[in-house]
């Protein structure tokens, strides 16, 4: 059994334990499985308004996975993806605000992308640097961060952006708004840029040096080192790197959907990023389907509220975790036997 089959079983495995696992929920709730992933389903994909909030959920989650993914590579665990994505919230939601409104789209949203990815860039950064040159563990510093990284976006906020008592900042140029991917939902054109970011981390870590390295470094330091490679450098550029694809993340929710700061925005999605790139094992490609799967089992939870209990989805999210958790080194025995 290859390294790929193992990762394509151990994915559908968990995929299946959560499927088994939701129908007990669902049971223990005196509804019919069958009957309640059926509605599901249907009332999903027949909703154009649905199924382009699954798509909205999923643009965002395949950036924050994405940004999992490029630190875990080389060894690193970003689990300060919150902080990353609320000050590339900031960042470009003030960016977007200062550009005069008659700016044209082709400079007002390259200039709002980026603010958010630098933004989310130097969170990553910090944390790269503390690892490197004083040994803080990534964990505890991204746990630090995420909370004094809110309190400040929320300070900045309540002092100069707030409008007429709300949680809401001044909307951003109309140049900087992406369109809108399916009518009447929250879907937006930053699926392109998520797309376009899931082939960009494909190409890098498969098909350059930089990527080879950070594979390397990930496997085995001492033998990175032996080889000629910096680890601190490389460590310190993917996290840079994961950092920048979560502030990216912001797109989703400030230039596609909400046009202004808003305190909150995007909360939640930098944890969920996790689940994404765990059941996407990595892998970038497999990351957008993840986040395809997640945004379905979320909006359709939402969808079939009226069958079951809301806090459903929400459950079945952490259940993935736990399941691939499992299912990884139960297909690793399993393969290890049959060789």
């Amino acid at each position: 059994m290859t390294g790929r089959q193992r990762e394509v079983y151990a994915a559908a495995i968990a995929l299946l334990a959560t499927v088994a696992i939701g129908s007990v929920l669902m049971l223990i709730a005196h509804r019919g499985p069958g009957y309640v992933w059926s509605e599901m389903v249907v009332r999903v994909l027949t909703s154009p308004t649905r199924l382009g909030d699954a798509l909205y959920r999923a643009t965002a989650l395949s950036l924050t996975g994405l940004a999992v993914s490029v630190a875990l590579d080389a060894g690193l665990f970003n689990i300060a993806g919150e902080a990353q994505l609320a000050a590339g919230v900031l960042a470009c939601a003030v960016v977007g605000a200062a550009l005069p409104d008659g700016t044209p789209w082709p400079i007002a949203i390259p200039i709002c992308a980026l603010a958010a990815a630098v933004a989310g860039a130097a969170i990553g950064a910090v944390i790269g640097v503390l690892r490197v040159t004083r040994g803080a563990h990534e964990v505890i510093t991204s746990i630090m961060l995420n909370e004094i990284v809110a309190a400040i976006v929320l300070w900045i906020g309540n002092a100069f952006l707030f409008e007429n008592g709300t949680i809401t900042g001044p909307a951003i140029a109309s140049g900087a708004r992406l369109p809108q991917l399916v009518a009447g939902s929250s879907a937006n054109m930053s699926f392109v840029i998520a797309a376009g970011a899931i082939a960009l981390v494909w190409w890098l870590r498969g098909r350059t040096t930089w990527g080879q390295a950070l594979l390397a470094v990930g496997r085995d330091h001492d033998a990175a080192r032996s080889v000629g490679i910096s680890v601190g450098r490389v460590q310190i550029a993917a996290m840079t790197v994961s950092g920048a694809l979560a502030g990216l993340a912001a797109t989703d929710f400030v230039m596609g959907n909400r046009h202004a700061f808003e305190e909150g925005l995007g909360r939640g999605f930098g944890f969920v990023g996790l689940s994404a790139a765990l059941l996407g094992r990595l892998n970038p490609i497999g990351i957008g389907i993840a986040s395809l799967v997640l945004g379905f089992l979320s909006v359709g939870g939402l969808a079939v509220e009226d069958i079951v209990p809301k806090e459903l989805p929400e459950m079945l999210e952490g259940i993935v975790v736990i399941a691939i958790a499992i299912a990884v080194p139960w297909v690793m025995r399993h393969a290890r036997r049959a060789a």
